[in-house]
């Protein structure tokens, strides 16, 4: 893309964003900063778009997926650089765009109160660089020839993974087990869930 269509795109978004009222730019970056701290699987654009809706506000899906995008990368950015709220207002000032005060604040605000965590958060998801399963299939099936089987027609389970790997490609794997296996690897991930759910 040219830089004067991604410098026209930006500033499209950036006029949207300036747009909304303070009090639903703070809802809809209550939602981006929950996420980057890990609170939640995801920012949901239609609860955003529902919100902005009954008060009011109608923008079209693309430019919403847009400003979200934007806000993400936006605090993202800032997370990994660790800048302060006036470090973060300063550079969307400096990037050229019109951002009326009360915008201006807003993030501010938000930034100051919230900005720390997200730094955290992502000093943690370094750290822990691993994949995030995303999607788990699985299916029964009869062993025709197996290594592991000692006998024929036994049952096996077959299984998908579906990962995330931290740069964000998604890969796939998958792998056979005996029901037995199976079972003592359902019982274990029962055992780390209960665990999990006492952090």
């Amino acid at each position: 893309m040219p830089a004067a269509e991604e410098s026209y795109g930006v500033n499209k978004v950036v006029d949207h964003i300036c747009q909304l009222p303070p009090h639903l730019l703070t809802e809809a970056c209550q939602h981006i900063l929950t996420y980057l701290q890990g609170q939640t699987g995801g920012v949901d654009s239609a609860e955003i778009s529902d919100r902005f809706r009954r008060a009011g506000v109608q923008l079209e899906h693309e430019d919403l997926q847009n400003m979200v995008r934007f806000l993400l990368l936006t605090f993202r950015s800032a997370g990994k650089s660790g800048l302060s709220g006036d470090d973060l207002v300063s550079r969307l000032e400096e990037a050229g765009n019109k951002w009326p005060k009360a915008s201006l604040q807003v993030v501010h605000t938000l930034w100051s109160e919230r900005g720390a965590l997200v730094h955290a958060q992502q000093e943690v998801q370094a750290l822990l660089s691993i994949g995030q399963l995303v999607d788990m299939q699985w299916k029964l099936g009869v062993a025709v020839s197996s290594d592991t089987c000692r006998s024929l027609n036994s049952p096996y389970v077959s299984l998908l993974l579906k990962i995330v790997q931290p740069p964000g490609q998604i890969c796939h794997r998958s792998f056979e087990m005996t029901v037995p296996q199976f079972q003592n690897f359902h019982k274990q991930l029962k055992e780390m869930a209960a665990v999990m759910e006492t952090v």
